[in-house]
């Protein structure tokens, strides 16, 4: 797909192509783009970090990259983040200054669309969702008008930003109120015994421990870029404090078959490093995923036992548990569109559709094992679900939420120009 470096004075010649991804250097720009685009009823897509699914594919009309739009101002302790900005470069500029804002685990994700899904971060039970962080927003509204949202100024906005995804604008800038940081402590233990006995033993630290921890379980094949093979357990402890999470986690390092290690990392280096595309060139589009995700009240015996059995069946599957509650807890139901504020942990599970790897009946077996799985699910997390799935979009909110949704759709976007998302109907 061919790329243009568009200013707002010569947009309208280099349109000439379609698909044409086009990358605005200034918010007036991405105005002068949706104005067109709300004229020409072309159909739109946004980009930020690249990681979503709407991130691969070349369908026809005008594809924005907000990749330009990456400037991090701090001012005292909020932190104005251009849409296009990504959390490793984020923590790192934060970490000059003291600061940190609970991101997501990846590098090169971008800030826009991890934030306007909700956010589920490392430091997700010490200070909450990337959205409870943010305090304003500016924005590019579906006809082309440049407006500020926050708690009192178009306060509707605000609140359906804050996890209703991108149905309701461009958001060129974020303003995040940052924490200040003496550090972190991340231990990772490395399971070569028995993964369901670790995680029973996990699920019972995490009932009563303090929210500076989180916890994040993985067991991946070889084939995943992102992480070692095998499974493991992460934590975090939002302080310096070693002997804290040690302490903590101090039964899990005592299970059998468990290799401990824990260190002081600086906040930018617990992020995966993803492998960057070419200049010019989309990230590769990941394999196919048969499975979903969740967000779960509690990580009982059942569902620890079936995801357990789910990995061990098939040799190119992931399972990915993080420990939710503590600071994610505290934020009332109907402050954000997020769903499942109850919820305890975050759970997913799928296998990697590779042609030539697996069959017919293995991937209806994947799907069936993994209908089991969701049965006992509060909701769906959107960030981590990878297709357009429309009829699923309601099960991402609360009854409640999702009405509140579709009024602000109605007004802020009544032509649904923003849909190549998780897409709220009128």
């Amino acid at each position: 797909m061919p790329v243009a470096d568009v200013g707002a004075r010569e947009y309208d010649l280099r349109m000439t192509e379609s698909p044409l991804a086009v990358r605005p250097a200034t918010p007036e720009d991405v105005a002068a783009l949706v104005r067109r685009a709300h004229q020409e009823s072309l159909l739109v897509t946004v980009v930020s970090g690249g990681h979503g699914p709407w991130s691969h594919d070349e369908a026809d009309g005008m594809r924005i990259e907000l990749t330009s739009l990456a400037d991090i101002r701090i001012d005292g302790s909020i932190v104005h983040i251009g849409g296009g900005a990504t959390w490793g470069a984020i923590a790192a500029a934060l970490s000059e200054a003291g600061l940190a804002i609970s991101s997501g685990d990846t590098s090169t994700v971008g800030v826009g669309g991890l934030t306007l899904g909700g956010g589920i971060g490392w430091m997700v039970r010490a200070w909450g969702l990337a959205v409870d962080q943010l305090v304003g927003a500016q924005v590019v509204t579906a006809t082309g008008e440049i407006v500020e949202a926050s708690a009192n100024e178009n306060a509707d906005l605000f609140w359906a930003l804050r996890g209703g995804g991108g149905n309701f604008g461009i958001v060129t800038r974020f303003d995040f109120e940052a924490h200040r940081f003496t550090g972190i402590v991340h231990g990772e233990y490395v399971i070569g015994g028995d993964a369901a006995a670790v995680l029973r033993t996990c699920r019972d630290i995490m009932r009563t421990a303090p929210r500076e921890l989180t916890v994040t379980y993985m067991d991946v094949p070889a084939m995943d870029p992102s992480a070692p093979a095998g499974a493991r357990l992460a934590a975090v402890w939002a302080g310096d404090e070693v002997d804290s999470l040690e302490a903590a986690l101090a039964p899990v390092a005592a299970s059998e078959g468990v290799e401990a290690t824990v260190t002081p990392p600086a906040y930018r280096d617990i992020l995966l490093e993803m492998p960057a595309p070419e200049a010019g060139e989309d990230a590769p589009a990941p394999p196919g995923f048969i499975g979903g995700n969740g967000l779960f009240a509690a990580l009982d015996d059942e569902l620890i036992d079936r995801l357990v059995a789910f990995r061990a069946a098939y040799p190119a599957s992931v399972v990915f548990l993080r420990s939710l509650g503590g600071a994610f807890g505290d934020v009332p139901q109907e402050e954000t569109p997020f769903p499942a504020r109850s919820a305890a942990w975050f759970v997913m599970a799928g296998g990697f559709d590779i042609p030539g790897m697996i069959d017919d009946d293995t991937r209806a077996a994947i799907l069936a094992d993994w209908h089991r799985i969701e049965s006992g699910r509060l909701a769906e997390y959107g960030n981590f679900a990878d297709t357009e799935r429309p009829a699923a979009v309601p099960g991402m909110f609360t009854t409640e939420a999702y009405e509140r949704l579709r009024t602000a759709k109605a007004k802020w976007d009544p032509q649904n120009l923003f849909q190549r998302n998780h897409n709220i109907i009128v």
